[in-house]
């Protein structure tokens, strides 16, 4: 007898025969992961959801009989499953939608004129597929659990002024900084988060999420319809203020800078040291040195373990960090490893990060 953990099960849901091939030998040879099935429209995925119970089902929006966005609501009431959508550039409103709608994660459709994309494509979801199927190894931490806390507070020196920064009229300085970082799984995540944030938080907001370049400025207008927070994706040059968010750019990294006695925001093109980009740990690092005791991290969803560094360097400045529990991510990659080094100060399911942030800087 043996204790080996059987295959993670793919369905493989999309209306085109060449779309289906062409994800499923994406799978071939990759141990651990077997694709049981593959659907046409939804009505298919269906039934083969409930014959074959996939652990993860890759899925297009748009199809005959039955879409994905009826599927996915179906799916989530009967039998919730782990779902990423597989969606063209010229569809990203879709894809927020299916986000919001249960989906967990997404990528992104090659140009199958142009198929050097297409191995990158690959990767990406078979990456995305072994990081769910690692989730249930990940050893559990029990909801509200925390580190020992903060380091004293300290304020890192300000930065010379380069020249005179432009601030709009209406700048209301902010009270705290929160920094944000995730990956697969994060989209959802800040979705949640930002519905429930509320104006009695005195914070500015910056957010590097790991996503395709063309899919960063439709998720920054989807976040900011989802509360009072106003969200924009980030050009460079803007100031930090009080009910305001920016998010990273996809292929670009943010970074923090003090000037003129204002934080500012910097986008970077990424270089051949960044493993992960936009660079969680990017983030943190420039904004402690800024922010220090006035600085919230908080950790979401996501592989790897982009933050880490950044979350050091945060407690270093006298900041708090924050990482999502395990009970709620997608894949406890990203916060399982602040956690095990000690960096935590609070661990909380998503629903419980986005009353907290706000109680922290009232």
């Amino acid at each position: 007898m043996t204790d080996a953990k059987p295959p993670t099960k793919v369905l493989v849901v999309d209306d085109s025969p060449f779309n289906r091939r062409f994800i499923a030998e994406g799978f071939a040879g990759v141990p651990d992961v077997q694709v049981v099935a593959r659907a046409a429209d939804g009505q298919e995925a269906l039934d083969l959801t409930f014959l074959h119970r996939p652990d993860v089902i890759t899925l297009d929006l748009e199809m005959p009989r039955m879409d994905g966005f009826t599927f996915l609501r179906i799916l989530m009431a009967r039998l919730p499953t782990p779902v990423i959508i597989v969606s063209s550039y010229s569809q990203r409103e879709n894809v927020f939608k299916a986000l919001e709608l249960g989906a967990v994660d997404f990528v992104t459709k090659p140009d199958f004129t142009q198929l050097q994309d297409a191995p990158e494509v690959r990767d990406s979801l078979v990456q995305k597929v072994l990081a769910l199927r690692s989730r249930a190894s990940d050893s559990a931490i029990a909801p509200g659990a925390a580190s020992s806390p903060a380091v004293s507070a300290r304020m890192t020196a300000a930065a010379p002024a380069s020249g005179p920064i432009a601030v709009s009229d209406d700048y209301v300085a902010p009270k705290k900084l929160v920094v944000i970082g995730a990956s697969t799984g994060g989209p959802s995540a800040l979705l949640n988060l930002f519905s429930v944030l509320t104006t009695a938080s005195r914070a500015a907001f910056a957010i590097a999420q790991h996503m395709p370049d063309k899919f960063t400025r439709t998720f920054s207008e989807r976040l900011d319809k989802r509360g009072p927070i106003r969200v924009r994706e980030a050009q460079g040059g803007e100031t930090l203020a009080m009910h305001q968010a920016l998010v990273c750019p996809g292929k670009r990294n943010l970074e923090l800078v003090r000037e003129g006695g204002v934080l500012r925001s910097v986008v970077k093109m990424a270089d051949n040291d960044d493993r992960y980009v936009p660079s969680v740990d990017r983030l943190f690092k420039s904004a402690a040195k800024f922010a220090g005791s006035e600085l919230v991290a908080v950790v979401l969803t996501g592989m790897g373990d982009d933050g880490l560094e950044g979350a050091k360097a945060v407690k270093d400045a006298g900041g708090i960090v924050i990482i999502e529990s395990q009970e709620s991510a997608v894949v406890f990659g990203m916060p399982g490893a602040v956690f095990r080094a000690g960096l935590a100060d609070h661990v909380l399911p998503i629903r419980q990060i986005g009353p907290f942030i706000v109680s922290e800087t009232r």
